[in-house]
């Protein structure tokens, strides 16, 4: 059974959500403030954490940025409705989906459910999908899920890893936003979704600049990105 943390202050939401998502065949664990947040989601016993942004102790950006030192377990933000700075600083700060609240109950089981197909898929390696990828300096293992730029291993999270091994598996080609999210985030885009954008900006800072001073991710507005071959 897949475990997931609720990190949020709301009582009521969390005693709600564990009888729903036990019903969905996931054991929920809900607590109620960052510092303890921050130490049961570091624990390793955790598949997904449900993490608020306004929260007593430490705020839910903070509590990320902390789990972000230390652990890659996919992240989906619990945001204001209507607060896109929220979103966009969640996504920053390394969270890997977000979902506005007030939200309905299977809208957030499908967001879940969609991270674990990404999860499974990732893990489902046949041997021969399993051999490097190389563009130029990047290398990228999917059965490590792992990727190095000059020999030195980039610190990049699941969905970013996602975004990357799609577009090395397609270099020097267009790929379209939906099939990076699918890669990503288990999902089809959404409208007015920033996600796909907001993992490859991340990408880009992390991956620096090329021998000429270029990007190694080409935007084609309006249509998608591309990762320059060498």
């Amino acid at each position: 059974m897949n475990s997931i943390l609720l990190i949020d202050d709301d009582f009521e939401l969390g005693e709600l959500l564990q009888e729903y998502l036990s019903m969905e065949g996931f054991q929920l664990t809900a607590v109620q403030d960052g510092e303890t947040g921050l130490t049961e989601a570091l624990s390793g016993t955790y598949n997904l954490i449900l993490l608020d942004v306004m929260l007593p102790k430490l705020n839910g950006f903070e509590v990320l940025r902390k789990l972000r030192a230390e652990s890659n377990v996919p992240v989906i933000m619990l945001t204001a409705r209507g607060e896109s700075v929220d979103r966009v600083l969640g996504l920053e700060h390394g969270a890997d989906d977000y979902i506005p609240k007030p939200y309905h109950h299977h809208e957030l089981v499908a967001r879940i459910k969609a991270l674990f197909r990404r999860i499974e898929l990732s893990s489902d390696v046949t041997p021969q999908a399993s051999s490097e990828l190389h563009v130029g300096d990047i290398a990228l293992n999917p059965t490590t899920r792992t990727a190095r730029l000059d020999g030195v291993e980039l610190q990049i999270t699941g969905a970013e890893f996602g975004v990357l091994q799609c577009l090395m598996e397609h270099v020097g080609e267009l790929v379209d936003k939906d099939t990076l999210s699918i890669a990503a985030l288990g999902r089809p885009l959404m409208a007015y979704d920033r996600s796909i954008d907001m993992h490859v900006s991340n990408l880009r800072k992390k991956l620096g600049k090329r021998d000429d001073d270029s990007d190694w991710i080409k935007t084609v507005r309006s249509r998608g990105y591309l990762l320059v071959n060498v």
